[in-house]
């Protein structure tokens, strides 16, 4: 166990990196049922939150970044990625403009490219990158994996108490 999120309460423990794939995959898969879910979800409820459909186009660029991040590792073991500009993304990429349907569609399968990464990590587990988050610190691959299975989780939680 590394970390805990004092809001959702997530417990990082990197011996559970190796069914992050299919967790991911599952959680990716609830973030799309809800982006199907009928209603506004491109509004936010406060202006400090983002809305259903922003925290989704969030989740489908986490999966593709930390599946390059986890490549790029691969290659380059201890290599210090740039960070992903999170919330300069919600208004270049206009999250809430975008299709909820086409959302999860490619919600999903970002999640399955990112899966796909960790299922073929063999020996590479222990590989590290120099994470900025919470602060820059050396993160293996297995820790990497567990922390995007918090985002999932996480935001998931995030949409499903916007959408009751």
């Amino acid at each position: 166990m590394d970390d805990l999120c004092a809001e959702c309460g997530f417990r990082y423990d990197v011996d559970d990196a190796p069914a992050a794939a299919a967790t991911v995959r599952r959680l990716a898969g609830e973030v799309a049922e809800a982006l199907r879910t009928p209603g506004d979800l491109a509004t936010r409820r406060r202006p400090e939150v983002w809305s259903p459909l922003e925290y989704g186009c969030h989740l489908r660029d986490v999966f593709l970044m930390q599946r390059e991040r986890v490549l790029t590792a691969r290659r380059e073991n201890g290599f210090t990625p740039t960070t992903m500009g999170r919330d300069a993304r919600v208004e270049h990429e206009g999250y809430a403009e975008q299709d909820p349907n086409d959302v999860a569609r490619q919600l999903a399968d970002a999640a399955s490219l990112f899966g796909n990464v960790l299922d073929r990590l063999g020996e590479d587990w222990d590989n590290e990158m120099v994470y900025s988050w919470p602060e820059p610190r050396l993160r293996s691959l297995r820790w990497v994996a567990v922390h995007t299975v918090h985002e999932a989780r996480h935001h998931l939680r995030d949409i499903r108490g916007q959408l009751g």
